[in-house]
Formats: C-alpha cells, sequence, structure tokens
C-alpha cells in the first residue's frame, strides 16, 4: 500500500499491548492512531479514528467479541483481526460470525503479525493454519447436523418409527411383528424411506438414522 495502514490496538494487558504497538511501529507500514485496554474503549477508539484495522483481543473488559459484533455492525469498512490465546473452536467461530476478518495466535513472530495484518488491509482474510482445519471440520459437521435434522423432518412418524427398529438391526418381517403390520407393508415403507433419505440400502439407512439420533 501506498500509505500507512491506520490501527487501532486493543488489549487489556499493557506490556503486551506496548509490545505489539512497537512492533508496528518499527515496520514503517503502519500508524497506530490509538489504543484501547477494554471493549468500550477500542469502539470509541475506532468512532474518533476510523482506522483501516483494529486488533481486538476477546478477552479484555468487555469481551472483544461484543466489540467485533458492534464494529462490523457500525463501520463495516473497518477490518477485524482478533490476536487473543484463545484456541477454542467456539471462539473462533463467534469470531468470524462476529465479522472478523483474521483471526491469529499470540504465539506468532512479529513478521507473521504484519504480514497477515497487511493483507488484511489489501483485502484478504486469514485464519491461523493451526485452527482452520478444525473450523471446516466443525462447518462441515453443522452442515451434516442441519442436513439430518431436514431428513428427520420428511420422514413421517411411523416411517422414523421403523427406521428406528432397521437401526437395531431388525429385518422387515421382525418391525412387521413389532409394529403389528403386513411384511409388504414394512417393504412398502423402507421404499420410501431409502427415497427420502437418498441411501442405497439398510445399512445406509440404519447409518443414517444414526447421525439423525434415531437410535
Amino acid at each position: 500500500m501506498s500509505r500507512k495502514v491506520h490501527i487501532v490496538v486493543a488489549d487489556d494487558h499493557p506490556l503486551f499491548r506496548g509490545g505489539v504497538v512497537l512492533t508496528l511501529q518499527e515496520n514503517g507500514g503502519f500508524e497506530v492512531v490509538a489504543e484501547a485496554g477494554t471493549a468500550a474503549e477500542a469502539v470509541t477508539a475506532i468512532e474518533n479514528h476510523m482506522p483501516d484495522i483494529v486488533l481486538l483481543d476477546i478477552s479484555m473488559p468487555g469481551s472483544g467479541l461484543s466489540a467485533a459484533t458492534e464494529i462490523s455492525h457500525r463501520f463495516p469498512a473497518v477490518a477485524i483481526v482478533i490476536l487473543t490465546a484463545s484456541e477454542a473452536d467456539d471462539d473462533l467461530l463467534a469470531a468470524l460470525k462476529a465479522g472478523a476478518r483474521g483471526y491469529a495466535l499470540k504465539g506468532i513472530s512479529a513478521d507473521e503479525l504484519t504480514d497477515i495484518l497487511l493483507s488484511v488491509a489489501e483485502g484478504a482474510s486469514y485464519v491461523s493454519p493451526t485452527l482452520a482445519g478444525r473450523v471446516l471440520a466443525a462447518m462441515q459437521d453443522r452442515k451434516n447436523r442441519l442436513a439430518c435434522a431436514h431428513d428427520a423432518e420428511d420422514l413421517t412418524e411411523r416411517e422414523a418409527d421403523i427406521l428406528r427398529h432397521v437401526a437395531l438391526g431388525r429385518s422387515n418381517k421382525e418391525i412387521a411383528r413389532e409394529l403389528d403390520l403386513q411384511e409388504k407393508t414394512i417393504k412398502h415403507y423402507m421404499t420410501n424411506i431409502l427415497q427420502k433419505l437418498q441411501v442405497r440400502n439398510r445399512v445406509e439407512a440404519a447409518l443414517k438414522a444414526r447421525d439423525m439420533g434415531l437410535s
């Protein structure tokens, strides 16, 4: 970038915050326009200075996540980068939901931090590589659970009941006896169940039943 990146550094530990500020000043590509030690101070600093980036800690008084939510709502042009010691999946997902464009861990080097901030200033996003795989897995798991919930809603009460028996490994004949139905009726239901779940056989249906919490 031709001009310096204006940045607000918000962290409730003065010694750590001072080290970050010094790192950014020594780089030459940044101008630290304000510092903050609480979520409220961070919001006020942004309101007063309108920086390119705000660097937020999660655990500061007032909650960095709350500050991120307010900042992304009130000042969408300001890029939010979380710099935290937390490797918790919930914190990462909450930060991304709050509008953060970056999520970095405090163990990174000075060069890594400045590279991340410069790339975010250019419009990129960043998630710590050690967490990226986990968040993708968590998002995929959520997608699968939502899909299973949708499948469960598509089944009638009788179909769901039959599927529970299938998950227990029971044959059509055994299910028919248990539910006081004809075996051919169970076969008819099974055809519908396989179609609705988009599975090929009873084994896949049983596995899907377990994912849906029916066994």
